[in-house]
């Protein structure tokens, strides 16, 4: 009935839906479609449907190699259109209208019916085909991730069938072997989960996709525009080069705000080209014939393939091949193959590094100063061309050179290049009379140098001199494949029987590897919560180092390393802020960039009403219980007792002793409170009309910096005395301070209600409840609602809200039952560990807009201890989806959302897998999802690799290495022996 709606709405008509049992006389959409399907029955039984006999025969194949064959179709003749084309017989199981209207499944687009018939046949939908001829059901077959969705093209609609989701097209099904099919499930299905592929340009989304091809290396990263375009409305090149910031005054209400932003460094892509005496006109802004933009995540590489026709009809073939080189993180290549198909006349090609260019990558900073770039020199030196910019606050100095060959049909040409120089931009301008069907490619080396760059004094000849030794794409290409084969041999999650959350699996490891790499030892920057990917943030480090450094912790643990030791360079400064507010220790700053310094902005732009506010946040001092949590996690992880002595304990300590300054002991309450601080949540501020900033003794604040005081106090009796002595008198710290410490410990007050809810602050509980119904049937979407309320004249420092999980953040960080621990110790009554969570994750959880993507991370881990698995699967899957389908609109357009895609591979590692790093012995408990029939992975565990296989009937681990000292594991509560070089195989009774 859905498809008589649609029909009659496209002509204007409108009618009341009515019930599926309506006359065929009513006036309603069922009671015409009632009317249809009888005039369609008497046509039907007239004169017999059509018949494919090669589909026919294909099916009677399949049926005699003992392949399973289901019909599903939202059609309510189905059955009588099977019974008078005598093949019923055929099909093991029927799903058709009548099956829909009884099971209430939707119709195509929605795979509700495909899904169906799977489960009719024993199987999972990743073990199917679906065939279809209709883009509808292409569309559904891809949306319920079926392991092949194969496109039949009987009306040439073949181009439309790959746009919409078809993973093969063919004509007719004589096309098509078992041979191939069984190809595709063994062989091409693999190739397809390490390619994110876009069938159609769509200006729309070319942003979004821009982002999400992004090619890095930890110390840069190129969003993946095309290279023949510059910013504008649908493109955004940009170009993000590790710890360049810059720190420009903008004038706002009469005052300067200083904003340090990400620098978006010069356009080393740009390409273009003009046929003839014509002007140079991007060829996505010619009629495009066909399109393909794909990114290879399992060597690092991004392509781009387009047929285009310009206004006098001549037709030009592009293919384009990118990487920043992960071997030679300076370098970065371009291959550009230009096809004359239909025409021969000259070519002019321009390869330039255009440094005119400002931030305006993010729309609510476009009010802010956005030149950021100076040009300092340009020219012409060894056969190539270089530009030298620098920061106009910070001065740093960024040099590129760029080499540029010619080929025709891959033979060398000999060219011309004229120089041209605009402003802080460099052209090469090259001439080539073109033949028809003829392939020139031209390839072009860059080199990228700072005057950050560890161990070089001279960026600019570094710049040059590399490009005289390396000459060719090939010679960087061949290098940086090997080097992305050794990441993946590290990182890879290999997961059977899901080929969605396989690809989104890898987007987001893809992603993390070029936010930061093992190149990050030589580079002095932290890892930005929205990667190299964009300016959303200005590129500052937050606390989402929480979420991904567990990742790199159990694969790339130099990595960690290097994240923490930026923490650690700026303990200086950490000092110097918490003295600043009358505190003690090392207080570090929510927001920071390069020196170390607070760079949380002072106002906030709010795009619902486009005022300018004050902004609070810098008050989340917890990001300092961030700071200390990862050193604590690094080391438990790593057993590094070398950093832990010479860097790591240094900095928890001065953190500890920071919290143990900001507590202040009451005598009234015999307790210890905290105040002046925001939670996790962000959108409470303070009191409803309280004059004072901040909000007092905030729950996930107050319980773990108990428990990181115990924590340090653990950590001064587990140092060797020499090392207690030296810290001793590097910081002034003695024994004496412990004692404060204990108390705290014991004291701090957390408010809980008679029913066991712990208030998200002093006076949570006082505040209203929020009309969640009323909003989202006013504003739809309401993640945002701080904005929403704040552009009404009101505010959620009003409301029971929160943006994100805050309270229930505890539980996330560390176990239920050592939450329930410290309750214990500081004085309350908590029995069941469990049922604590339970009974807060039931009255937040309806209260939280998640307007963070983090929020759905932390509701898939806390949910699994209390909730069947339905549910830690659903949060998974949306906090999956949040970049790859930017479900926040238009936010992963301006970078990714690193936080949430660590914490998507953490939740694999702690629940699917069930991997509990930490108790003495590492535990396994797996709880794999219904559909996944194998998992697999490779970790790093206290400088020890283990590979594990996870079956729902198996589960094999192998130590890997050579000699005798065995490992112990407990899996599903046996505790194994493990020998390095062996494997160990593990029964389950897991059945989902």
């Amino acid at each position: 009935m859905e498809g008589v709606k649609s029909f009659l709405k496209s002509r204007g008509i409108e009618f009341p839906f009515g019930e599926y049992s309506d006359p065929p006389d009513r006036e309603s959409v069922c009671g015409m479609g009632n009317r249809k399907n009888i005039d369609f029955q008497k046509v039907l039984r007239r004169e017999g449907p059509d018949i494919f006999e090669t589909s026919i025969k294909f099916i009677k194949y399949l049926k005699r190699k003992g392949i399973k064959v289901g019909v599903a179709s939202s059609s309510r003749n189905c059955k009588l259109i099977l019974q008078l084309a005598g093949i019923e017989d055929l099909f093991e199981t029927r799903v058709d209208g009548d099956v829909s209207q009884q099971l209430n499944l939707k119709g195509k687009p929605d795979p509700d019916i495909f899904v169906t018939a799977s489960k009719n046949l024993g199987l999972m939908p990743g073990e199917c085909m679906v065939v279809e001829d209709a883009v509808s059901g292409v569309q559904a077959g891809r949306k319920g991730n079926f392991g092949l969705t194969l496109g039949i093209d009987r009306n040439n609609a073949g181009e439309t069938l790959k746009q919409s989701g078809a993973d093969i097209v063919i004509n007719d099904l004589s096309e098509i072997s078992i041979k191939e099919i069984k190809d595709w499930f063994e062989l091409s299905i693999e190739e397809d989960g390490w390619n994110l592929t876009y069938n159609k340009f769509d200006p729309e989304d070319e942003k979004l996709r821009e982002t999400l091809t992004t090619v890095g290396n930890g110390y840069l990263g190129t969003r993946g525009c095309f290279e023949g375009e510059k910013a504008s409305e649908t493109h955004y090149p940009g170009t993000y080069i590790a710890g360049i910031y810059n720190k420009p005054a903008t004038k706002i209400q009469g005052r300067n705000i200083y904003n340090n932003d990400f620098v978006n460094c010069p356009n080393w892509l740009l390409i273009e080209f003009a046929v003839g005496s014509g002007s140079f006109i991007s060829p996505l802004k010619m009629e495009i014939i066909s399109y393909t933009h794909s990114l290879n995540m399992k060597e690092g590489v991004m392509e781009r393939s387009l047929v285009c026709k310009d206004g006098l009809g001549r037709i030009t073939r592009i293919y384009s091949k990118r990487l920043a080189s992960m071997a030679i993180p300076h370098l970065c290549a371009v291959e550009y193959y230009i096809t004359p198909v239909n025409y021969s006349d000259r070519l002019t090609i321009r390869s330039s590094i255009d440094g005119n260019i400002i931030n305006d990558g993010v729309a609510r900073y476009r009010k802010l100063h956005s030149k950021h770039l100076s040009r300092v020199s340009s020219g012409k030196a060894k056969g190539l061309i270089f530009l030298h910019v620098q920061t106009n606050c910070s001065k740093y100095q960024i040099i590129m050179g760029s080499r540029t060959n010619v080929y025709k049909n891959k033979k060398p040409m000999s060219v011309s290049k004229n120089i041209l120089q605009q402003k802080a931009g460099i052209t090469e301008e090259i001439n080539i009379d073109a033949i028809e069907n003829n392939t020139y490619t031209v390839e072009k080396l860059v080199s990228v140098y700072t005057s950050l760059d560890k161990n070089i004094s001279n960026p600019k000849k570094s710049a040059t001199e590399i490009l005289t030794k390396i000459k060719t794409f090939k010679e960087i290409y061949g290098p940086h494949k090997k080097a992305w084969k050794a990441l993946w041999n590290k990182a890879d999650i290999k997961i059977t029987g899901d080929r969605l959350a396989q690809k989104i699996v890898r987007v987001h490891t893809y992603h993390l590897l070029v936010a930061a790499s093992l190149h990050n030892k030589n580079i002095d920057a932290g890892i930005t919560a929205r990667g190299l990917h964009g300016e959303a943030y200005r590129g500052h480090v937050f606390w989402d180092e929480l979420y991904i450094l567990p990742f790199y912790n159990l694969h790339f643990p130099e990595t960690s390393l290097a994240l923490l030791m930026y923490r650690y360079r700026r303990l200086d400064a950490a000092i110097k802020y918490a003295r600043q507010n009358r505190y003690q220790g090392a207080m570090f700053p929510w927001q920071t960039a390069d020196d170390g310094s607070e760079e949380t902005q002072e106002v906030h732009y709010n795009p619902k009403d486009g005022s300018w506010g004050p902004d609070l946040s810098r008050r989340q001092r917890h990001i300092s219980i961030a700071v200390f949590y990862n050193v604590w996690r690094y080391v438990s992880d790593t057993n590094d007792r070398k950093f832990l002595e010479n860097y790591g304990a240094e900095t928890m300590l001065q953190i500890a002793r920071f919290w143990a300054s900001i507590a202040k002991y009451n005598k009234t309450s015999n307790r210890y409170h905290i105040s002046g601080v925001m939670g996790p949540d962000e959108f409470h501020e303070k009191l409803p009309a309280s004059e004072e900033d901040g909000l007092k003794d905030n729950a996930y604040t107050n319980v773990m910096a108990v428990w990181l005081l115990g924590k340090a106090i653990e950590l001064i009796e587990g140092l060797g005395q020499k090392t207690v002595e030296r810290l001793s008198k590097k910081t002034g710290f003695k024994n004496s301070e412990i004692e404060k410490w204990q108390k705290i410990t014991n004291k701090m007050n957390v408010v809980l209600s008679d029913k066991n809810v712990i208030s998200q602050f002093d006076g949570y509980m006082d505040l209203k409840e929020f009309g969640w119904n009323q909003y989202r049937e006013k504003y739809g979407e309401i993640h945002r609602l701080d904005r929403i309320l704040k552009a009404e004249g009101d505010s959620p420092n009003r409301y029971k809200v929160s943006k994100q999980a805050d309270t229930l953040m505890m539980f996330y960080v560390l176990s239920p039952d050592e939450i329930a621990r410290i309750f214990r110790q500081l004085g309350y009554k908590v029995d069941d560990a469990v049922e604590f969570l339970k009974v807060n994750y039931d009255y937040y959880e309806k209260r939280t807009s998640h307007g963070s993507t983090l929020s759905k991370v932390v509701h898939a881990v806390i949910s699994s201890y209390i909730h069947a698995s339905d549910t830690p699967w659903k949060w998974f899957m949306e906090a999956l989806k949040s970049d790859i389908f930017d479900t926040q609109g238009g936010t992963t357009m301006e970078g990714i959302h690193c936080g949430v895609m660590a914490g998507t591979l953490d939740i694999i590692m702690r629940y699917f897998a069930g991997i509990d790093l930490c108790g003495e012995i590492p535990e396994i408990n797996p709880h794999m999802p219904e559909h996944w029939s194998d998992l697999a992975f490779r970790i790093c565990h206290k400088k020890k690799w283990y590979h594990f296989e996870f079956t729902k009937k198996t589960i094999k681990v192998t130590l890997e290495g050579k000699g005798n000292n065995q490992v112990l594991l407990n899996i599903l509560g046996k505790k194994i022996k493990l020998t390095p070089g062996k494997t160990r195989l593990v029964k389950t009774n897991y059945h989902g």
